[in-house]
Formats: C-alpha cells, sequence, structure tokens
C-alpha cells in the first residue's frame, strides 16, 4: 500500500505535506504511512481512495484496477 499511495501523490503533483492537511494529520506522520513504518488506517485509507478517486482494494494492492 505505501507504494500505491506515494504513487498516487506524486502522480497528483502533491506534496506530502499537501495530503497531510487533507488528512487531518502531520507530515511526519503520512510520511511514515508512504515508508511502511505505520499502517494507514482504515478511516484514512478510505478517505484517501475517495480523494484520488480509486477504489479502496486499489489503495492497498488488492487490484490493479483504480475503480
Amino acid at each position: 500500500m505505501n507504494l500505491r499511495i506515494r504513487d498516487l501523490r506524486e502522480d497528483a503533483d502533491l506534496t506530502q505535506t499537501q495530503v497531510a492537511e487533507i488528512l487531518l494529520c502531520d507530515q511526519s506522520l503520512y510520511s511514515k504511512y508512504e515508508r511502511g513504518e505505520r499502517d494507514l488506517p482504515l478511516e484514512l485509507a478510505v478517505k484517501l481512495a475517495d480523494f484520488y478517486q480509486v477504489s479502496l482494494d486499489y489503495l492497498i494492492g488488492r487490484s490493479d484496477k483504480k475503480s
């Protein structure tokens, strides 16, 4: 999942700080989610999937279909 959230962020030309603001967390915490050092809570995963308009299965790596 960590690679997907980084790739989605980079594809959207967003910084970690910008995504952290969307999730209402610190940039350092979001960075840990991207690096796989912390598990992304389900509610934040849903928020990111909605934001990037992808399925939750895609976001967590269970599918290669974005929708």
